[in-house]
């Protein structure tokens, strides 16, 4: 086995007799794979380690390998037919993997996003746009690559074989930017917490598809007072194949005062009709955030623990 290659068996190795057989049986009726990942169909991926999901020929009982590079190496693996789906497994803190158990549901979905209004509220507790309440609001993705194989036959007595994985990009590059905004200097560092609703929970590895299930993500956008804009960039899922659900921007704000201020958007045109839906721009165009109450403007004041709604005619 070459070194920096991690195998995570499937048992641990008891000495007795019955098992020397067991395991004499295993050696004669396996062989050694050498894994290939070639990158042609993402030339620009650098990720540091890869993971390879080995099932049999029913599409169940994986095996899982680790490769501390994204090249590839060797394995051992039983004869047979196999199905093969392969992802990186570096910078994947953000990734909650779930029914692994089959080839055809293999999916890789996000944590929740716990907190909202810079980080003062949980997510439960925020205005929802209609229609989305019941919406998990999740964390974005880190970056993704993978791809699916399944014509791998590993015969026994054919000398060394080889399999080669051609992962793909698996997520969505979403940018957003809010031009003339006024009043940016009122919001507390600056900083706005966003989400987007109606984007696909997870991918699906085994069809090699975004998930049919939506969730709300969330993000941050980042304002330049001198500029007068609010720019973010994240990661999604991208749409659910079948699923016409409408997006939703709703932008939190919390100003120097302590009042918490919320604005919607309906950008599904933005989304759906974008170029191109690997990489997604959203603008919206004059947001006009309310001015701090004076001293004496008692009516103006309202508790600073309530959401209220910016009420003021925008424009995309």
């Amino acid at each position: 086995m070459k070194s920096g290659i991690l195998i995570l068996s499937l048992a641990a190795l008891l000495f007795t007799s019955c098992r020397h057989k067991d395991l004499y049986m295993e050696e004669e009726m396996s062989s050694q794979l050498q894994v290939v990942f070639d990158w042609s169909n993402a030339p620009e991926a650098d990720p540091t380690s890869m993971a390879l999901y080995l099932y049999e020929d029913d599409g169940r009982n994986p095996m899982r390998f680790i490769f501390a590079n994204k090249t590839g190496g060797l394995i051992k693996s039983p004869f047979g037919n196999h199905h093969a789906i392969c992802m990186n497994a570096d910078n994947t803190d953000w990734a909650r993997i779930r029914n692994h158990e089959s080839v055809e549901t293999l999916e890789i979905c996000t944590q929740d996003a716990m907190e909202i209004g810079s980080r003062a509220d949980d997510s439960s507790t925020v205005p929802r746009p209609e229609g989305t309440e019941n919406e998990r609001i999740a964390a974005t993705p880190g970056m993704l690559w993978g791809s699916r194989r399944n014509d791998i036959a590993i015969m026994p007595h054919s000398g060394m074989q080889t399999i080669t994985m051609y992962p793909v990009e698996a997520v969505c590059h979403y940018t957003v930017d809010i031009y003339d905004v006024t009043n940016l200097e009122e919001i507390e560092s600056s900083a706005v917490d966003a989400t987007l609703s109606g984007m696909a929970e997870g991918y699906n590895h085994g069809q090699e598809s975004p998930t049919d299930n939506t969730v709300s993500f969330k993000f941050d956008l980042k304002g330049n007072a001198a500029e007068k804009n609010l720019h973010g960039e994240f990661l999604t899922f991208g749409e659910c194949p079948d699923n016409d659900a409408r997006h939703y921007l709703t932008l939190y704000m919390v100003l120097n005062d302590g009042s918490k201020w919320y604005q919607t958007y309906d950008v599904s045109d933005q989304v759906t009709k974008a170029p191109d839906p690997k990489h997604v721009h959203i603008i919206i165009r004059g947001l006009n955030l309310p001015e701090p109450p004076q001293e004496g403007d008692s009516e103006l004041k309202t508790d600073v623990n309530e959401w209220q709604a910016v009420n003021i005619g925008l424009k995309m």
